[in-house]
């Protein structure tokens, strides 16, 4: 648990013991994930020791495995998903709400994105692995390390990245959309990034199975990823996940963090209602 980890004044869904038909559901979706998830890793890695030498920090080709990888995942996990309006062209930013592990996948399967998450992720054992391998920028949130900050931005963008970003700063149980940090937007208005910059709202919404918790595939507070993975790998039916994108926007038209971040995070919300 962090300091910005958030709960909800509602219980969560109680966990259900789970019926062996229940764990064949695991052992069916679980095992060919696994050799996904691992063997796509193997492939990606493999591809970046050529990719490398010859692009350095541009990636032509192996963030097309990291899509391909998140769509056959949701297809075997059995979860529809779909993608609603147009992502932006070019490099840039996109800002999303976070509401479960589940966001990885959806997120990656619409296109080619680099993920931006605090430094604390790249120790973890299994997803900090997994987080370095495909491209993921780690920022320590330390107003010392701003400049730095900018300059590793600028360096992606330059590159033709599209980075994405959590401004929440912690998930929630996919019902709402959590207060943006302002702070997250200030590298933006550097003078280096402000005229170039385009950032895309795009809202994550989760429809649960039918009969089931309108918040099954929240993953909020202290509840822990194992159970939750085994929850939806055992589900008899599962649900669906939209991802829509809105009208990206342009830094430049805006004065300050705080107006970016407000207009940006009123985009996503209104996603959640429509």
């Amino acid at each position: 648990m962090t300091p910005d980890t958030w709960f909800s004044d509602d219980s969560p869904p109680p966990e259900v013991k789970l019926t062996w038909r229940d764990w064949l559901r695991v052992v069916r979706r679980g095992a060919p994930l696994v050799l996904l998830v691992f063997g796509g890793l193997l492939i990606l890695l493999i591809g970046r020791l050529i990719e490398r030498p010859l692009h350095g920090l541009r990636r032509p080709w192996t963030p097309a495995i990291t899509v391909w990888v998140c769509k056959r995942s949701l297809q075997i996990l059995g979860i529809r998903h779909q993608l609603v309006g147009d992502v932006m062209e070019g490099p840039g930013a996109i800002v999303a709400n976070h509401a479960s592990w589940l966001d990885i996948f959806a997120l990656n399967a619409t296109q080619r994105l680099y993920f931006v998450s605090k430094s604390e992720v790249a120790g973890w054992p299994g997803i900090g692995w997994l987080a370095r391998a495909t491209g993921t920028v780690f920022i320590k949130r330390d107003r010392s390390e701003a400049r730095a900050q900018v300059q590793v931005f600028q360096d992606r963008l330059g590159a033709g990245h599209r980075l994405l970003f959590f401004p929440e700063g912690t998930s929630s149980d996919g019902r709402q959309v959590l207060p943006f940090k302002p702070t997250l937007f200030a590298a933006f208005f550097d003078d280096k990034l402000k005229d170039h910059m385009a950032i895309q709202p795009v809202t994550v919404r989760y429809v649960a199975p039918d009969g089931e918790d309108a918040r099954f595939y929240g993953w909020w507070g202290d509840m822990e990823f194992g159970p939750h993975l085994l929850s939806t790998l055992a589900a008899k039916r599962q649900g669906r996940i939209e991802v829509i994108a809105h009208a990206p926007v342009r830094v430049a038209s805006y004065a300050h963090r705080k107006a970016l971040a407000a207009s940006l995070e009123a985009s996503v919300r209104a996603g959640l209602t429509q």
